[in-house]
């Protein structure tokens, strides 16, 4: 936590992050941006950054700032240079978990229009950590056979509960990513890849468009799901008119989901900088509505130069399902 705080700080903020508004207001001056307009010339006298998955804080972006600490409200956070961040000491946070389980509701509504529930069916879980281990407790409430695949966790914990690639490659019906972005997971699913699987398995991704080799996408003949894509927005169109369900990087954007990521880098605002807030966001009731994951996807196909349009301007979901 900083040891000295201004009369009131500067936030630049994405306009388009969910009930962010009202919150910062009496104790500091907040900029609302489109993240676009999120350049160095905006943020040259910020202190905070509160941001989406569209601003890449880098060299280009903070160099000459005096940004002193940026909250991304989303779970991953390969949009943040974390090692230029460290040499300039700009602190930054994330919210792990937060729309985990909107993610589920996104995979449950997949598995019901794909009809993969199973008369003893296997999906494989490629990364097992706040979303891939509720996945996990749904897939096996709907009666799947579960292999978890996490490399990390499983040099960590020594855990028999995990499973090497090779053998989700070899007995999946099913394969989903929940994988963060890195060297490891970038392009994993490649020719190589698929041409190893048994079972000519449906692939879901809903963790980064990098994770899959979009060329390899394209030849394959596996069912696939995708709401991440590689260059978003401007995703490959012949892509998307093959997979079965695309949705434009929605998976994640239930109300809850937003609120918990919104809540979450709004309270590490509050921490680093000394402010004494409590941070309450009041949510619709719930209407336990079935999520129809198809008009989703009907919408893009239709329209795949909205992609960013239908991202920014998603209807309201609630969380049916929780874990």
């Amino acid at each position: 936590m900083m040891s000295l705080q201004k009369a009131k700080i500067k936030i630049v903020a994405d306009k388009n992050i969910p009930f962010l508004r009202g919150i910062f207001e009496d104790v500091a001056d907040i900029e609302y941006l489109a993240a676009p307009d999120i350049d160095k010339f905006a943020i040259q006298d910020a202190d905070a950054l509160i941001i989406r998955t569209r601003t890449k804080c880098d060299e280009n972006l903070l160099q000459g700032s005096s940004v002193k600490y940026i909250a991304t409200a989303t779970i991953g956070y390969d949009h943040i240079d974390t090692e230029y961040c460290k040499a300039n000491k700009i602190e930054w946070s994330n919210a792990p978990g937060c729309n985990a389980n909107s993610v589920v509701n996104y995979i449950n509504a997949v598995l019901k229009f794909t009809e993969s529930f199973p008369t003893q069916k296997t999906i494989g879980i490629v990364g097992v950590g706040n979303v891939g281990s509720r996945i996990a407790k749904l897939a096996e409430s709907l009666g799947f056979k579960v292999l978890q695949n996490d490399p990390p966790r499983q040099i960590a914990e020594k855990s028999s509960l995990f499973v090497p690639l090779s053998e989700i490659q070899n007995k999946a019906d099913i394969i989903t990513f929940h994988v963060p972005l890195n060297n490891s997971t970038y392009h994993i699913v490649d020719d190589d890849f698929l041409s190893n699987c048994k079972r000519n398995p449906l692939i879901i991704n809903a963790a980064r468009g990098e994770v899959c080799d979009t060329a390899t996408l394209l030849k394959c003949d596996n069912k696939i799901v995708l709401d991440c894509w590689e260059n978003e927005p401007t995703i490959n169109l012949d892509l998307l008119k093959k997979v079965i369900i695309g949705t434009p990087h929605i998976a994640g954007y239930s109300i809850d989901g937003k609120a918990n990521g919104t809540r979450i880098a709004a309270t590490n605002i509050c921490h680093f900088f000394g402010i004494k807030k409590t941070i309450i966001i009041n949510l619709p009731p719930k209407d336990n509505m079935s999520y129809n994951v198809k008009e989703e996807s009907d919408k893009l196909k239709n329209q795949p130069d909205k992609f960013e349009f239908f991202r920014n301007n998603y209807p309201a979901r609630r969380d049916i399902i929780t874990f």
